[in-house]
């Protein structure tokens, strides 16, 4: 727990996913007196949907020296898992320049050094969090499962477990009949696993955000239902206000953890931060008759697989366009295809499909961070390892606002980098 500082401050969160769930309890739990607003109910968001993993071995982004091969093939492939909404390809063209960009060795490099020791202790980090809690049911360990074709397909990959293994993760090989032994649910076109250990997973993302939400009030923290306006500053230059469609909230500092509509809120205060939406989906099949043992990454497909308490939800792919538009048919459809195919033999009673966003920043890394000198801190940006990142990234926003020094270099993540 955290020293409880010398001057209690009086303290907005806006946006109760993850990250802003995590910040608010830290805070509460350092002493200050906390709000935590959003405009719809916690955990309803991108944190809602994704696939539950506790993704440690995230380091790699997307980004790396492959990419330029690989974009161009997925452009052309009905059955990959990048789709785009042309329409909003023109105003993300900015965006897409400075994401390729990164995608050389170097860079990739440069960003596993950065991401490792915010998801290394991911699991932990979690289990800090929730340690003597209510929610601690929802977080398990696990292994992670990472299925392949053949062994072809695992070497074909041999640049990012390279880069896993520099930060420690080394997965263990498996292939021929042994795979189906090890996981019964697969098909036996599937015929290589490589396996990590030490991993973990949530069994109901929402509801987990949910209750700690609710656990937040018990300590004495506030959640309001109410859509924020603007953030108003001082003469001096410091944050003195939230103003909401309700009501207006006086405050010492603000942490902007919404998101995707981080974007809206950071450009009131006229910033221009390049993030944008990396729309994902995932299908839950309801009362499966088969599970995987462990959660899995299907390689091909590029989605995740988790065992949840609502079903087998299938998480993935990447639909790049903006976050006001509704969800697309075509990566649902390619989901279930490509969940047909790995699971054969598994039938169900029916499926639920959901789409959210995920805040992606062209860097592959979140902002986190002090506006200035202004009392407004952010924590968002996350893109693919939001659940995973959230509960450090909210116990650093908490130590920097309370006077603290964390102990990990918070450069990278500068908010500032962008306008440089």
């Amino acid at each position: 727990m955290a020293t409880v500082p010398t001057m209690t401050k009086v303290i907005v969160v806006v946006g109760a996913g993850i990250v802003g769930v995590a910040s608010a309890i830290w805070l509460r739990r350092a002493g200050h007196d906390v709000t935590l607003i959003d405009k719809g109910a916690p955990g309803m968001g991108a944190s809602y949907g994704n696939a539950g993993l506790l993704a440690q071995w995230a380091v790699v982004p997307v980004t790396t020296p492959k990419l330029w091969r690989d974009a161009p093939r997925y452009l052309m492939d009905p059955n990959s898992p990048l789709f785009v909404k042309w329409g909003h390809v023109p105003r993300m063209l900015p965006w897409l320049a400075q994401y390729m960009r990164n995608a050389t060795d170097k860079r990739t490099r440069q960003i596993v050094s950065s991401l490792s020791p915010l998801l290394l202790d991911a699991v932990d980090q979690h289990r800090s969090l929730i340690q003597g809690t209510s929610v601690e049911n929802w977080v398990r360990d696990s292994k992670m499962t990472f299925v392949y074709r053949n062994r072809a397909g695992f070497d074909a990959d041999a640049y990012g477990w390279r880069m896993k293994a520099i930060v420690g993760m080394t997965p263990t090989v498996i292939t021929g009949d042994v795979v189906q032994e090890i996981e019964p649910i697969l098909s036996a076109d599937h015929r290589c696993i490589a396996v990590l250990e030490g991993q973990g997973h949530v069994t109901d993302p929402g509801k987990y955000v949910a209750s700690l939400a609710q656990y937040f009030e018990t300590l004495g923290g506030r959640v309001v239902c109410a859509e924020v306006r603007d953030l108003q500053k001082g003469p001096d230059g410091q944050i003195i206000c939230v103003q909401t469609d309700q009501d207006h909230f006086d405050c010492d500092a603000a942490v902007i953890t919404a998101g995707i509509w981080s974007k809206e809120l950071t450009r009131k205060l006229g910033l221009r931060i390049p993030l944008e939406a990396e729309r994902g989906y995932h299908v839950i099949f309801e009362n499966p008759t088969e599970t995987p043992y462990n959660p899995m990454m299907m390689v091909d497909g590029k989605f995740g697989v988790n065992a949840m308490d609502m079903g087998l939800r299938c998480a993935g792919t990447v639909e790049l366009g903006d976050h006001h538009t509704g969800p697309s048919t075509a990566p649902i459809a390619l989901l279930k295809k490509h969940a047909a195919a790995a699971f054969p033999r598994m039938s169900f009673s029916g499926t639920q499909e959901w789409m959210g966003f995920r805040p992606s920043t062209p860097d592959s890394m979140p902002l986190i961070g002090e506006l200035g000198s202004s009392g407004i801190f952010v924590g968002f940006g996350h893109q693919h390892i939001g659940l995973t990142a959230g509960p450090k990234t909210g116990r650093i926003l908490a130590q920097m606002i309370s006077g603290q020094h964390p102990n990990i270099d918070l450069s990278t993540f500068d908010p500032a980098r962008f306008s440089r």
